[in-house]
């Protein structure tokens, strides 16, 4: 592998064809999950990507020093699911050292929290976001296979009492199956000191029993907590989250992430690299770049940036706003397809 030391950051922002900056990157660490969610891994069996071929920390601590010397500045831990990959505090421990990260979090499903909250939390991660579908024990092992609903929700206090702020809960919503738990979702989250966001089902690569009648939509969410709460206050803030936020009456704060019915393609400044280093520029992307061959194979910093560069200014993807605009949309990735290359799928390329 080659030896990437630090240079001055990049003082001019790389932008891509549509203006948009380099600035987030998700960062799987692993492709491997324990559970099994209706949306993402429905099926029994999957091929998991070799062991050796997966980036070691010190291959992403090194790509991360590039991407952050190009602008990126918030970094988000995914997998599958990150914290099943072993001695993961000292991967944080490396990239809190990077000082341009300025935003270091982790997406996880909860499970495994309990045991790992302080750990991580001591090694510098700043931010937690916990996926929680249902508060219904019995609808969320129907969801994800698992009966480990109560490992969440420990994991949901253990991170509170590990010292982590800021957290949000996650929550995909399919029509018919827990779109009537809004209400209750947001009430767990005041209590837990967490901000809910509620996710559009969408047609990713993994959702392989998505059609348009499962989708609950942000219209429909709303709708559904005025009726509770009564008015409810867009925030309008600018920022390029994926997360439009809204406000209760009595202050409460909560989320919507509407990919599906309204797509935030123009102000998506994310990227994703995959554990065993493919980049991608968009969810929906058939095709990456191969970041670790070019790291294993002795290119330079220098090289190594300069493929960044050039990728990301000749960005034009808009995949959720091409997906929305298509007549007849259905399943966007056949299983055959899945089987075939596992790079297609959520859990591979992370959330």
């Amino acid at each position: 592998m080659a030896t990437i030391t630090s240079n001055a950051r990049t003082a001019s922002v790389l932008k891509d064809t549509l203006g948009r900056p380099l600035g987030n990157l998700r960062l799987s660490v692993t492709d491997r999950c324990n559970l099994r969610c209706q949306y993402c891994m429905p099926l029994e069996d999957y091929t998991w990507l070799p062991r050796e071929e997966l980036l070691t920390f010190e291959e992403i601590a090194a790509l991360v020093d590039v991407f952050t010397a190009l602008g990126v500045s918030r970094i988000r831990l995914t997998g599958g699911e990150p914290l099943l990959r072993r001695d993961l505090p000292t991967l944080i421990r490396m990239l809190a050292a990077n000082s341009g990260v300025k935003d270091l979090a982790l997406t996880t499903n909860g499970t495994l929290l309990t045991e790992q909250a302080a750990a991580l939390h001591a090694a510098g991660l700043g931010r937690l976001t916990i996926s929680l579908d249902t508060l219904q024990p019995a609808r969320f092992r129907e969801l994800v296979k698992q009966d480990m609903h109560a490992e969440v929700l420990a994991g949901i206090r253990a991170a509170q009492s590990a010292g982590f702020s800021g957290t949000k809960i996650d929550a995909v919503l399919i029509r018919g199956f827990n779109d009537d738990e809004v209400g209750d979702l947001i009430e767990f989250g005041h209590e837990q000191n967490a901000e809910v966001r509620f996710i559009e089902y969408m047609d990713v690569g993994g959702a392989t029993d998505w059609t348009p009648g499962k989708v609950f939509s942000r219209a429909q969410i709303l709708a559904s907590l005025e009726k509770r709460y009564g008015k409810i206050e867009p925030l309008n803030l600018d920022s390029s989250a994926p997360a439009e936020r809204y406000r209760l009456a009595d202050g409460t704060i909560f989320g919507i992430i509407a990919s599906t019915t309204a797509p935030f393609c123009r102000k998506c400044d994310r990227s994703r690299l995959t554990a065993d280093g493919l980049w991608y520029l968009c969810l929906y992307a058939q095709q990456g770049t191969d970041l670790r061959n070019l790291l294993r194979g002795g290119a330079s910093r220098e090289t190594i940036a300069s493929e960044l560069s050039r990728v990301w200014t000749g960005r034009a993807d808009r995949g959720a706003e091409m997906r929305a605009a298509q007549p007849g949309r259905g399943v966007f990735v056949p299983v055959e397809a899945l089987r075939e290359d596992t790079h297609l799928e959520m859990h591979t390329r992370g959330g």
